[in-house]
């Protein structure tokens, strides 16, 4: 898959100011996108108000079943705005034990998940208070000393923090180092931290936002009591009735029902999958995008994947956010989707909900490998991306695109579907109603090929192969091809 220089964006987020480091993301034509994904492993710090409702316990045991795929090297209790006085790191610690029971089976399917012994000697707790009452003198913690060990050891690649209810924790650490570290050296430790944080739950968010400008930071802004949650992002992924309340997702599979025969019946770690109060799992988008599907860019938010779509800009105020932005994050952004309805649907919730059937499909399987051999189970496709993944053409050229080479683990047939990915790219041809996608011919086909047509406007277009086979459930995995058209 396709990787947009993470090294130049560090590069630029550390040495340069943050204007020009905006710039630089706007006329994304002067940077290099001929750059590979090397799929190494992401380290993860997690911070969660486990217990504050039932989807945080949800997002843990999915959590823990793609494990294997990251350094994970923190799970911190927090408190919320729903949790404002207490943490529960007990309830970690019964889902990992249910996890321990489960772990060896997972090694059958594939190899790396951590011990539950290490993961309990990583679990750590934040200061039971409420936000900005947790940050200052006094006021470290084992949780907010292992984000600053981390992001210290000698280990190049970036430290994700994903913050599931406040972030009160990570905001301690900055606070820290802010007070004892040289402008540099705090510019030095900022350049390494990338944070996902579901919406805004405590006031310690906007604070690291604003005295930290250059920090890496995805997140729907706002606050729940203003309403924040109705226009996030990550309710995509199951909050059609509740929280987002939208139509155009299959809601049957992020339902209790489907959830109780699929994932609740599939052993102890299925065991310990609680029923929703609101809605299905919404602090998983914050991982879902580093799932290594083969169309994963963490650098790039932009490019979009199971964990939806973010783009860069400085929001406006709006009612439901606490204060006014002062600086560009990564935030909502909108695709256009066809429905199960038959409609189309455009909105920030449709980045996420448009791959349900392919990420609940794969978790199905991944809570089959909890319990099943080898053999009884079912294991994604490996996509082969014969042609290039990344073409410089003109208009009027046809590029040939080919999935040869692709292969399944159990023997499956495989199924193709190669598509233009319209949003992640600035290449634009006018359809009247909205922009029209370019045609791609044989798009079913191992081979296929497109001709680039006459634009509005030139640009990068982004290609996506879908690759599934016919196992149950049946499994998903992506090459991404960008064309930049000059």
């Amino acid at each position: 898959m396709y990787k947009l220089l993470p090294t130049k964006t560090a590069h630029l987020m550390k040495n340069y100011s943050f204007k020009f480091f905006l710039l630089g993301l706007i006329l994304l034509g002067s940077i290099d996108l001929n750059a590979q994904n090397t799929m190494e492993k992401e380290r993860i710090i997690v911070l969660t108000d486990i217990e504050n409702e039932p989807d945080d316990a949800m997002s843990l045991i999915r959590f823990l079943t793609y494990s294997n795929q990251w350094d994970v090297e923190g799970l911190i209790a927090t408190t919320s705005r729903h949790q404002r006085d207490q943490i529960a790191a007990w309830r970690i610690r019964e889902i990992l034990t249910a996890y321990d029971k489960v772990r060896e089976n997972l090694e059958k399917h594939e190899k790396g998940f951590p011990t539950a012994d290490y993961l309990l000697s990583i679990l750590k707790e934040g200061i039971p208070k409420f936000g900005m009452e947790a940050v200052g003198e006094g006021m470290d913690s084992e949780g907010s000393e292992l984000i600053i060990q981390s992001v210290d050891a000698d280990d190049s690649r970036p430290v994700w923090v994903l913050v599931w209810g406040g972030p009160n924790c990570l905001a301690q650490a900055l606070w820290k180092i802010n007070q004892t570290r040289s402008p540099s050296e705090v510019d030095k430790f900022v350049a390494k931290l990338r944070v996902y944080t579901i919406s805004d739950q405590d006031d310690s968010g906007p604070w690291i936002r604003k005295t930290f400008p250059n920090l890496f930071y995805i997140a729907s802004p706002g606050i729940h009591p203003l309403g924040a949650y109705h226009h996030a992002t990550w309710t995509g992924i199951s909050g059609d009735k509740f929280h987002g309340r939208f139509s155009g997702g299959n809601f049957e599979i992020v339902d209790n029902p489907w959830l109780d025969e699929h994932i609740r019946s599939k052993g102890p770690l299925g065991a310990e999958y609680p029923h929703m109060d609101y809605l299905m799992e919404g602090d998983s988008p914050s991982f879902m995008h580093l799932i290594h599907t083969g169309m994963e860019n963490p650098e790039r938010p932009d490019f979009g994947n199971w964990g939806g779509r973010y783009e860069f800009y400085q929001p406006r105020m709006e009612k439901w956010f606490s204060e006014p932005e002062t600086r560009a994050l990564w935030t909502d952004a909108q695709d256009e989707v066809l429905g199960m309805d038959g409609s189309y649907h455009t909105s920030n919730k449709a980045t996420i909900y448009r791959w349900r059937e392919a990420f609940q499909n794969d978790f199905v399987a991944r809570m089959d490998w909890t319990i099943k051999p080898y053999a009884e189970a079912n294991h994604p496709p490996i996509v082969n991306l014969k042609s290039a993944d990344y073409i410089n053409a003109k208009v009027g050229d046809t590029i040939e695109l080919s999935a040869e080479g692709s292969k399944d683990p159990d023997g499956d047939k495989l199924t193709y579907k190669w598509y233009h990915y319209r949003e992640p790219g600035s290449f634009t041809q006018s359809g009247g109603k909205a922009p029209k996608p370019i045609e791609i011919k044989n798009a079913d086909k191992v081979n296929a090929q497109l001709t680039i047509p006459k634009p509005e406007r030139l640009g990068t277009v982004h290609i996506i192969l879908e690759v599934t086979d016919n196992g149950s459930p049946s499994l998903t995995r992506y090459k991404r091809t960008i064309i930049r058209v000059n």
